[in-house]
């Protein structure tokens, strides 16, 4: 039985969405806890409501600058780390991590970022995919690295960018299919159906890597 932590900083719907999805396809696994950065994250009552074991590690107690960022994240490490996780799943986990923390957990940490990866890392990609005239927008699972917003990619989905959309109406509509693709993902992953072979992940049991 694989066991699985999913970092929140607020709502958690990718979270809610892979718990749901774990209960109903009695996935080889279990949600071993779920951590915050933010005591307050909204995510962490619905756990609590599922039986799932809750953390919180404040990043403002910690403070700013790298000395802040690496304290954070060895803290972090720890906490995670007394849960025995086989995955790191981040859900909206909005913290810029460190190279030793990433490596820590190299091929074991899966993201999901809201654009067509390599496009548009950071932060406002809807909003710059609607600026740039693109035809359409998506989301990618994907393996984490120090590097940000880079890292094998499990999986995309994509949708049109239609006329008259704004940043809240592509949004809307990436993060219906977000909630399809990354409990596939984290499905895949602890029943041993991803391989990652130079720098490129393969889905072994024939499923499609692509979400529309």
């Amino acid at each position: 039985m694989k066991r699985i932590v999913i970092l929140i900083s607020g709502r958690g719907s990718n979270m809610e969405a892979i718990v749901r999805a774990r209960a109903a396809e009695q996935w080889p696994a279990e949600i071993a806890a779920v951590i915050s950065n933010r005591p307050d994250a909204a995510g962490l009552a619905f756990a609590q409501s599922h039986g799932i074991a809750t953390a919180v590690v404040d990043h403002k107690v910690f403070g700013p600058g790298q000395s802040g960022r690496e304290a954070f994240d060895a803290e972090l490490q720890r906490v995670i780390d007394g849960f025995a996780p086989d995955l790191v799943v981040l859900a909206g986990f909005m913290r810029i991590l460190t190279p030793a923390f990433t490596a820590h957990y190299a091929d074991r940490m899966l993201n999901i970022h809201p654009s067509l990866l390599p496009a548009f890392t950071g932060l406002h990609t809807h909003q710059r995919a609607i600026g740039m005239g693109c035809k359409f927008a998506g989301a990618t699972v994907h393996f984490v690295t120090a590097e940000l917003d880079h890292g094998a990619i499990v999986a995309q989905a994509v949708v049109p960018v239609l006329p008259g959309d704004d940043e809240a109406a592509l949004s809307a509509r990436v993060l219906k299919l977000e909630h399809r693709m990354y409990p596939s993902a984290v499905r895949w992953f602890v029943s041993g159906q991803l391989a990652l072979e130079s720098g490129r992940v393969r889905q072994l049991a024939g499923e499609s890597q692509s979400f529309s």
